[in-house]
């Protein structure tokens, strides 16, 4: 272990359930609203059945919340002392005792904020915790790193803040190898293995993907090749003019201190000053080129990342062994010094440890880790946005396995989780499922529902900065529903429109296209009859609006769950030193931003 520094203190599981019992009170009576599906908002008359106010105030409600979070964004409300404080668990003023109808918007959006992860107080700070992985420990690589050269916006945000805590975790316990699980196209493996030196295996389902990765790292390589060749071509120029400026120098001093000697009259000591004879070269200017160079002899062998702010940026992300030497291997070997035969040789032997293998393994929680990979050794798990039931899997085979140490999992795609108790009457052999995994949940019986998992996957932070939602995309869908049923008799249909609301230049359009997409007669319909149902419907679109907001604002609630429901699960298992919840992403670029990490204990 590379530091003696304490980890975060964390909520123990006692607290945790605490947490899920208030949640599951509120869940209890607000899960009806995520339930709902926007397709049969008005087949099924859902504002009617679910909400008492009308869409207007709702949605003056959400406004004014939205407004008063911007103007004070870093007040939060007191939380309750008890469960019978008013407000937030006064649950009778939220939603009606008999009809269990939505009453008051402000108690809702009250309660919703109060449990979302941001204000239970259960997740540890990012930077906290990478200072305690490092102990006194520097970190080791530069700040101006930019893979956004071979990757968008979006996922370079994602892989450089899952990389350094990946790296620092491998670091405390002096680990090299990494099992990333869904790797995809492998963004996350190569950087960790370019950048950081370490032995990456991604694991993806898809050989499609595992192909692709194994492409985009080769092209990769090729690129740093290139720009490791100019660096070097940078450095030998930076080193002689850096030998140019001191013989300029030197020659500036002998001068001056020979005209001292000769002549110490008053108007010989006004004589200009070396930096107006050489403005290109003054002290400040050598010392920072000497200062560079020095850095770049000091540099690790694991991490010898060129600190030049003007090289190319793939300079700052990718180590000088991330490829075969270059210049150096043609030198005679009597030229070569014994410190430079000494890093050849440092270098040759960690070539074969800071490499990215791309595998192809459909993973469950029974996978055999030794099957896939033949030396597996201690090691970290890891994966960034694992789909649906990888990420509980990704958990359970970390409990389950010794040599895994250490996990850090970011989950995504929450509507395609199993749920044990979604469907109790229905006879399924499936022995292990997404959700629930702790134990408190499972004696609850506790079911989300696919709607309300969906729901979850919604992004408040981006609708709350201007992202939006697709109202009048969901208000057609919602009215096509209607006319299928009225029309074809047809209530449920196994089959997706998709996306054909953005290929249709109107209403009448997009009906018509999705009819034949759903393989229905559309002849049959004429325009007056489809115009007449949007015309029905379009003054009542702001019902559409206002309770999807609702949903929105509920979403955080639905993920605090899942997310508390893991972590409950670590927490239960005696072998673990440390688990935690981390923000690590910012949620407007990457809405799945919390991250579950668990340690073992030291052996």
């Amino acid at each position: 272990m590379a530091a003696s520094c304490s980890l975060p203190g964390t909520q123990d599981l006692s607290a945790l359930r605490a947490k899920l019992q208030g949640l599951l009170r509120f869940l209890r009576e607000a899960l009806s609203i995520c339930n709902a599906h926007t397709v049969d908002f008005y087949t099924e008359s859902v504002w009617e059945q679910l909400i008492d106010v009308p869409p207007e105030t709702v949605l003056a409600v959400l406004k004014k919340a939205t407004e008063e979070a911007e103007a004070r964004p870093a007040e939060a409300r007191p939380p309750p002392e008890a469960e019978g404080a008013s407000g937030i668990t006064d649950f009778p003023k939220i939603f009606c005792e008999t009809s269990q109808k939505l009453l008051s918007v402000e108690a809702f959006v009250l309660a919703a904020k109060y449990y979302s992860l941001q204000n239970l107080g259960v997740c540890t700070p990012f930077e906290q915790l990478l200072v305690a992985l490092r102990g006194n420990q520097t970190q080791k690589t530069g700040e101006n790193v930019k893979p956004d050269e071979f990757m968008n916006l979006k996922k370079s945000h994602e892989v450089q803040a899952m990389s350094e805590l990946i790296s620092s975790v491998a670091d405390y316990y002096g680990i090299k190898q990494v099992i990333d699980l869904g790797s995809g196209k492998g963004y996350l493996s190569s950087f960790l293995s370019l950048k950081y030196g370490l032995k990456v295996y991604g694991i993806d389902s898809s050989n499609t993907n595992t192909h692709g990765a194994q492409e985009r790292n080769r092209k990769l390589k090729k690129h740093w090749k290139i720009c490791h060749t100019q660096s070097k071509s940078d450095v030998n120029g930076l080193a002689l003019k850096m030998a140019k400026g001191k013989k300029m120098q030197g020659e500036i001093q002998y001068k001056a201190n020979t005209e001292e000697e000769c002549n110490n009259s008053p108007t010989s000591q006004e004589m200009m000053s070396t930096s107006e004879f050489l403005p290109d070269f003054s002290v400040s200017v050598i010392s920072n080129i000497r200062k560079q160079m020095e850095n770049l002899h000091v540099c690790s062998h694991r991490e010898e990342n060129l600190c030049f702010a003007n090289a190319f940026s793939l300079i700052d992300l990718l180590p000088i062994n991330a490829i075969e030497p270059t210049t150096s291997s043609r030198m005679p070997k009597r030229k070569m010094s014994e410190a430079n035969k000494e890093r050849r040789k440092t270098t040759s032997k960690s070539t074969e440890s800071n490499i990215y293998s791309p595998l192809t393994s459909f993973i469950t929680a029974d996978s055999e880790l030794h099957d896939i990979i033949k030396d597996l050794e201690d090691c970290l798990m890891v994966g960034l946005h694992t789909c649906g039931d990888l990420a509980p899997n990704t958990l359970r085979i970390f409990t389950s396995k010794p040599e895994i140490k250490g996990v850090c999992s970011v989950g995504c795609c929450y509507h395609l989780l199993s749920e044990e108790f979604e469907d109790p009457h229905k006879e399924c052999a499936q022995e292990k499922w997404g959700f629930p995994m702790c134990h408190y949940l499972k004696e609850e019986r506790w079911c989300c529902g696919r709607n309300a998992r969906m729901s979850a996957c919604l992004a408040l932070e981006r609708v709350a900065v201007g992202g939006g939602l697709p109202t009048e995309s969901l208000f057609y869908r919602a009215v096509l529903q209607d006319i299928i049923k009225d029309c074809y008799g047809i209530t449920k249909c196994d089959r997706h429109v998709g996306k054909i609301y953005s290929k249709s230049s109107s209403f009448l359009d997009y009906v018509r296209k999705s009819l034949k997409k759903l393989g229905l007669d559309e002849s049959k319909l004429p325009e007056k009859l489809i115009m007449d149902y949007y015309e029905k419907y379009k003054p009542r679109m702001n019902e559409l609006e206002a309770f999807n907001m609702l949903k929105v604002v509920l979403a955080p609630c639905i993920e605090t769950l899942i997310l508390l429901d893991r972590l409950c699960y670590l927490k239960e298992q005696e072998d673990i030193a440390w688990s935690a919840l981390v923000k690590l992403f910012d949620p407007v670029k990457s809405p799945r931003c919390y991250a579950v990490i668990a340690l073992k204990r030291q052996q």
